[in-house]
C-alpha cells in the first residue's frame, strides 16, 4: 500500500464514438464489458479489462448535457481521469492535502451503476490533474 491508501482501478477513456476504441481494445485482448447508462453522472459506461493489462472505462456522453460535453467540443478521444480504489475516502484526502496537494473537489461521492452502486467522487490533484475515486 502507498500513504495515500490508494490502488490503481482503471483510466477513463471520453469519445464521441465508442466502436473504433473497442475494435482496438478487444484486438488487445481486452473483454469489451456491458455498456451501461448512469443517469447520476449522465453518461454510459463500458468497462473493458483484461489480465495482466490496466483497465480501461469507455465514456460516451448520455442523452442529457452531462460532464464530458466540454471536452467532447475539443477532442473526438481523450484519457481524462485516472481511477483509484480506497477503504477509506476521508483519511485519503487527507494524507494528499498533508503531501502539501492541493485537492479540490468536483463531484461528490454519488452510487456507480457501473461498479454496483459503490460510491465514486472526482477531484482535481493540482499538478497531476483529475481522479476519480470508488470507495470500497
Amino acid at each position: 500500500m502507498n500513504e495515500f491508501g490508494l490502488t490503481f482501478h482503471h483510466m477513463g477513456l471520453a469519445l464521441k464514438k465508442e466502436e473504433e476504441a473497442l475494435k482496438f481494445l478487444t484486438g488487445l485482448g481486452y473483454d469489451e464489458g456491458m455498456r451501461f447508462y448512469d443517469p447520476e453522472q449522465k453518461v454510459n459506461l463500458r468497462l473493458c479489462t483484461a489480465a495482466k493489462k490496466p483497465a480501461v472505462e469507455l465514456i460516451t456522453k448520455g442523452e442529457e448535457e452531462g460532464p464530458l460535453d466540454n471536452i467532447l467540443k475539443k477532442y473526438n478521444e481523450l484519457i481524462y481521469h485516472t481511477c483509484y480504489e480506497t477503504d477509506d475516502l476521508e483519511k485519503s484526502l487527507a494524507a494528499i492535502e498533508a503531501r502539501e496537494l492541493r485537492v479540490i473537489p468536483v463531484s461528490s461521492p454519488k452510487p456507480a451503476i457501473l461498479f454496483g452502486g459503490r460510491h465514486v467522487s472526482f477531484y482535481t490533484i493540482m499538478g497531476f490533474g483529475l481522479i476519480e475515486i470508488l470507495e470500497q
